[in-house]
């Protein structure tokens, strides 16, 4: 059966119909259809070309070939449940622990970030025999009943915070409790974790877990203070807890200098549990949990067999082994440095010409340009936000979305081949948005949109 093409419209029109309206599209007004993507870039069904700043999850570009050819050899070959015996599964294991501290030596391979998030929970609660987590406001880890509850981006809109989940400020050195004057947030805001432990013990209530991700995302895109983790982990081991980096986001060389983002913090710092998921698969549904021996046989001790009947296929892991190989044979993590300065640079520049700038942050290829409309009050600016993507899609063809509790970060997370000439027509575009806006007059944040 020859493969059916609709139109546009048509498209639309069925999605609405079929598909959960929870589910929503980028620029749900008016969607941009994609029918191939490469490196990059994205290409809609007239052909027309779209830069592509927010699909962190094709980590080493859209389509590349490397991946394509061994998924597609691999595929041809065997693809089987897990239980079975094969090379690939342990042949990426030993791959990742390379990466890695030595004691995160033991690896369970799932499909979803979500459901590495869901099982390091398990692992956490199973060693500690606790039950209680410690989260960082306006975290995100994952869309799993028990994800959504250690979430406070989506349980604040929902059923509320549960009992046994406590809420730690997040360390935003920009609009936190503790600012970029202050002498040490990084061990201000730790203090924060400590205080809330000793909350957590009067309630004659133990710690499990201190989950975060290595840079919060969905929280604004923010870079943690020096010296953070590492007296975290100081407190929650003290209180017989575990800690948990959620790498999601992050892992893989986004950040350029390290491969992982927890790395930022230091060589003394090391997780107890880390999860990855988005970029190992680059687009394939690929995750994992890294942890340590003695959490391991925990967890085993339990006598209740643990198996994933697709997490870490042959093909799921054939692709991961290629994504690895492309990272090191394109240097892609020296390409995230080099364009994330270049990117970095040119936006404080932009800071300083246009006053809607309040905050640029971020390292490699992991960016947040939050928009305000005082800098004094640093009162932030979502539906500015929002009309410079807008007109970023509309008069560009650039692909940008926001981000921040309020919805007034600009965030970039591009695939990792994204080029020096590709940050200077970003920032040029949006440096012309951003002018038309201040020569108009336009009122944006007084305005419905």
């Amino acid at each position: 059966m020859a493969e059916e093409k609709l139109k546009k419209e048509e498209t639309l029109v069925m999605r609405l119909k079929l598909i959960g309206q929870s589910c929503k599209l980028f620029y749900s007004e008016d969607p941009v259809k994609i029918t191939r993507a490469r490196g990059q870039y994205l290409f809609d069904e007239n052909g027309k070309r779209y830069l592509d700043c927010i699909s962190n999850v094709h980590h080493v570009g859209h389509c590349h070939p490397a991946i394509t050819k061994a998924a597609s050899a691999q595929m041809d070959l065997l693809n089987t449940n897990t239980r079975f015996l094969h090379d690939n599964i342990v042949l990426y294991a030993n791959r990742l622990a390379a990466t890695l501290p030595e004691k995160l030596g033991v690896f369970y391979f799932v499909n979803s970030g979500s459901e590495a998030n869901d099982l390091a929970l398990r692992l956490a609660q199973q060693y500690t025999q606790h039950e209680d987590v410690i989260v960082l406001d306006h975290a995100y880890h994952g869309h799993l009943k028990s994800l959504i509850d250690i979430s406070p981006y989506k349980f604040r809109k929902l059923a509320g915070q549960k009992e046994w989940v406590h809420v730690a400020p997040l360390p935003d050195t920009y609009r936190g409790m503790y600012r970029e004057d202050h002498p040490a947030p990084g061990k201000a805001y730790a203090d924060t974790v400590k205080d809330l432990i000793e909350e957590v013990h009067k309630k004659d209530r133990k710690i499990s877990a201190f989950f975060a991700e290595s840079l919060p995302s969905v929280g604004g895109q923010i870079v943690l203070p020096e010296g953070y983790f590492s007296k975290v982990a100081e407190y929650v081991h003290s209180a017989g807890g575990v800690f948990v980096a959620d790498e999601v986001q992050t892992g893989f060389g986004r950040t350029g200098s390290c491969f992982w983002g927890f790395q930022l913090q230091g060589e003394g710092f090391c997780p107890d549990i880390v999860t990855m998921g988005k970029p190992m698969g680059n687009g394939h549904p690929l995750a994992c949990v890294a942890t340590t021996v003695g959490i391991a046989e925990a967890f085993t001790a339990n006598q209740v067999e643990y198996f994933n009947t697709f997490g870490g296929n042959p093909v799921s892991c054939a692709v991961g082994l290629a994504v690895l190989d492309v990272i090191e044979e394109e240097d892609l993590r020296g390409n995230a440095t080099r364009v994330g300065t270049r990117l970095m640079d040119l936006l404080r520049k932009l800071q300083a010409k246009h006053e809607i700038i309040g905050d640029v942050r971020g390292i490699g290829l992991f960016v947040g340009l939050e928009l305000v409309t005082d800098r004094e009050e640093r009162t932030p600016a979502p539906k500015t936000a929002a009309w410079v993507v807008k007109r970023l899609k509309e008069d560009d063809r650039i692909c940008v979305s926001t981000d921040g509790p309020w919805e007034n970060v600009l965030k970039f997370k591009p695939p990792m081949c994204f080029s020096v000439e590709n940050a200077e027509l970003v920032v040029r575009c949006i440096d012309c948005i951003l002018t038309e806006i201040k020569t108009s007059g336009l009122k944006l944040e007084n305005e419905d949109m």
